[in-house]
């Protein structure tokens, strides 16, 4: 079981810039959690995301000597991957590929085509830097353009991703909060039984009363390996309903708790984190 926690998905969005010295104590603490992966920035441009323009700075004040957890940064492009891969503290790139050509050209300002030219270049920018390329597939669970949507549509772009570019790490993505049981457990589970290789991660969106039922179903799936954010910090600003937002970690992990599946989550050491976690988005 991997939990990922995602402090930069959570604050990107803040309007108040956060001070880079709490950012880099909160995260700090997280690392001390026992969480797999922290996604802790992003190399994009400080106009498109003010919030993480700092992402550098707080790298060069993070602890990793006594923590097994994983570093991950978001990329948008190669120059972005360039800067990410100078640092051999992190161990994961994040790239946005979104299965909605309309989408993609809103995010990164690039085509579908253009985005798996991008794919394959920091693909091998990886390669050099001894680093590997997680891809999230955005609008993995609908699309609100009118254009074509189905699970073997993302199912496609999946064995693409896998075969053509050889990426081991698919995070299906609720870009607009449409994932539901329903299209959450048959999509995992064709995924995962076509490209049994590949590790799936669950990057989902949810309302205060649906985070049970979306874990259990990505779960039950074969999923295991999930993204939170504490709280449920950080929105989802294409969704429709404004109560929809990161999956609470907390939540997450008295599931896991409740049904008696490790996950390696210090729980005390978490209360700290949500106090620090105080500081940021009170």
């Amino acid at each position: 079981m991997k939990i990922i926690e995602c402090p930069r998905d959570a604050m990107q969005g803040l309007h108040d810039f956060v001070p880079t010295a709490l950012k880099t104590k909160y995260i700090n603490a997280l690392l001390s959690a026992g969480f797999d992966t922290i996604d802790f920035g992003s190399f994009v441009s400080p106009k498109a995301i003010p919030q993480m323009r700092d992402t550098a700075a707080v790298l060069d004040g993070l602890d990793l000597s006594k923590t097994s957890a994983k570093l991950l940064a978001i990329v948008a492009n190669e120059r972005g991957a360039m800067d990410a891969a100078s640092h051999e503290q992190i161990s994961f790139l994040g790239y946005p590929f979104s299965v909605s050509e309309v989408f993609q050209q809103r995010n990164t300002n690039a085509s579908i085509e253009d985005s798996l030219k991008l794919v394959e270049a920091i693909r091998n920018i990886c390669e050099k830097s001894n680093q590997e390329l997680v891809v999230y597939l955005s609008m993995a669970f609908g699309n609100p353009y009118n254009e074509a949507w189905h699970p073997d549509l993302v199912l496609g772009w999946s064995e693409r991703l896998a075969k053509d570019f050889d990426i081991r790490i698919l995070a299906l993505s609720d870009t607009i909060g449409s994932s539901k049981p329903e299209n959450i457990e048959p999509l995992f589970a064709a995924c995962i039984k076509e490209l049994p290789d590949v590790e799936f991660g669950a990057h989902l969106h949810t309302t205060p009363d649906s985070w049970r039922e979306k874990i259990e179903s990505a779960y039950n799936a074969g999923c295991r390996r999930f993204d939170g954010a504490l709280k449920g910090y950080g929105g989802c600003p294409m969704a429709a309903d404004d109560l929809t937002g990161n999956m609470p970690t907390e939540k997450m992990i008295s599931w896991f708790n409740e049904q008696e599946i490790e996950c390696l989550v210090d729980e005390n050491i978490l209360i700290e984190c949500l106090k620090i976690s105080q500081e940021i988005f009170s």
